[in-house]
């Protein structure tokens, strides 16, 4: 029977916002208040003497259980986001602290945990994430928020666009969202990547052929114009088509019409191209490798997707949506990554960009069973300092220190123009006047 001690100690708990409860060495749990009840859904006396794992089914505790690692090492832990499943099995997200349990002669008996439900902070986060999403687009980037903002005027005209952007940028999904925002959005979109496509086959595919047009055409089949009839195409690596499809591309641009191989016939296009490349038009132009007049006919509207390395302000946000993606895809519960780990990603060049980062996040999947991606769970090349700047500096990688690598490319990028990195960056001058003053950096005045 509790004495009186247990039950003034219950009061005590009771009255804690916080859940909390306690674990002997056995992680058995010894008290459990009410705000942990409200929090899991399960009551007070159905927890006490089960093992902990079994009441809060958090998505650490098979291989990173913050408790036991405040027992064997006696060091605390503070705010540690973990994801738990209450009784009514929805996945709740928790901030967890550990600490050591002690008796009076400061033997250790076993630990506390206290958790704070984290489940209406989430929701606000991902309302506020919502502004950061264009369809299936993520940043936070004041280059990209800039393209965000004309994307439903572009999406609503009819013209041509003309997507310019390294390999891995999302141009893709550029293209896709402008047409999910269109009138031809319950029309299909047809993705053609023009680069993948042998030069032989690429006339064909396009355009279609009738029965007769060649030796092995038994039957007439309809190119990708027609089966995007009422919607959209998408030409990816436009750059890399040969004259000959040049020619005829250009007859679907002026005229709306095409013929398909072998066809005597031309047959309208009611479809709207939208074009992207990895190259220089302008060069292959003056190489004689593109048509002048077929750049002018695809060049109405052209955005420029900014590669990765110019907006590293948008790796924690990808990492986490990669993170959640792949959680669900792979049945995992992968809480997030260490400091060390995200400075390794902020200090990392991404010449294949958000496509390289999404495969970096896949290898750690592969090789991270459950918990925290660590550093050793990178694939191997990234660089473990926060920054070639800052490897020298000693200490854990901090928020500060996150900060610096992010302040010191904007300034690289814009030869230390601190107005024009302040733009980049989507903050006022005078803020980062004071941040470059408080981290202690150097820049070009």
């Amino acid at each position: 029977m509790p004495d009186k001690s247990d039950k003034i100690r219950d009061v005590i708990l009771d009255s804690i916002s916080e859940g909390v409860f306690t674990v002997d060495l056995d992680f058995r749990i010894t008290s459990f208040n009410r705000a942990a009840e409200e929090i899991t859904k399960i009551p007070r006396d159905k927890a006490l003497g089960q093992q902990c794992k079994d009441i809060l089914r958090a998505d650490i505790c098979e291989a990173g259980c913050a408790l036991r690692q405040t027992i064997d090492t006696g060091k605390p832990i503070i705010n540690k986001p973990v994801h738990i499943v209450d009784a009514a099995g929805n996945r709740r997200a928790i901030s967890i602290c550990t600490a050591l349990l002690r008796d009076a002669n400061g033997r250790v008996i076993g630990g506390v945990e206290t958790f704070l439900d984290m489940t209406t902070v989430e929701e606000l986060r991902k309302e506020i994430e919502a502004s950061w999403r264009c369809e299936d687009i993520l940043s936070q980037s004041h280059r990209m928020l800039e393209l965000f903002k004309i994307l439903p005027t572009i999406a609503e005209s009819s013209s041509t666009v003309l997507i310019e952007g390294e390999s891995g940028t999302g141009k893709e999904l550029f293209a896709r969202a402008i047409h999910s925002l269109s009138l031809r959005k319950d029309k299909p979109f047809v993705a053609v990547s023009c680069g993948a496509i042998p030069e032989t086959l690429l006339e064909s595919e396009l355009f279609g052929y009738k029965a007769g047009a060649f030796t092995d055409a038994k039957k007439d089949k309809p190119g990708r114009f027609a089966l995007a009839e009422g919607g959209t195409v998408f030409l990816d690596e436009i750059g890399d088509i040969s004259p000959a499809v040049q020619v005829r591309l250009l007859r679907v641009l002026q005229e709306r019409v095409y013929e398909p191989l072998g066809g005597i016939e031309p047959v309208k296009a009611d479809v709207r191209i939208v074009a992207a490349t990895n190259r220089d038009l302008s060069q292959l132009i003056t190489e004689g490798k593109f048509r002048q007049d077929l750049f002018y006919r695809i060049n109405v509207v052209k955005l420029k997707l900014p590669p990765l390395r110019e907006r590293r302000e948008d790796i924690p946000l990808l990492v986490e949506h990669f993170i959640a993606r792949f959680n669900r895809l792979r049945n995992k519960a992968i809480t997030g990554v260490t400091d060390e780990v995200l400075a390794s990603l902020l200090a990392h060049d991404y010449p294949g960009n958000v496509r390289e980062l999404e495969n970096t996040i896949e290898h750690c999947f592969v090789l991270c069973p459950a918990g925290i991606i660590e550093t050793r769970h990178l694939p191997p090349g990234f660089r473990t300092s926060v920054s070639a700047d800052f490897s020298k500096e000693a200490g854990p990688t901090n928020l500060e220190q996150m900060e610096k690598i992010l302040i010191a490319d904007a300034l690289r990028r814009n030869n230390g123009n601190r107005a024009a990195a302040a733009r980049e960056l989507g903050i006022h001058k005078s803020t980062l006047f004071r941040k470059i003053k408080a981290l202690g950096m150097k820049a070009k005045q």
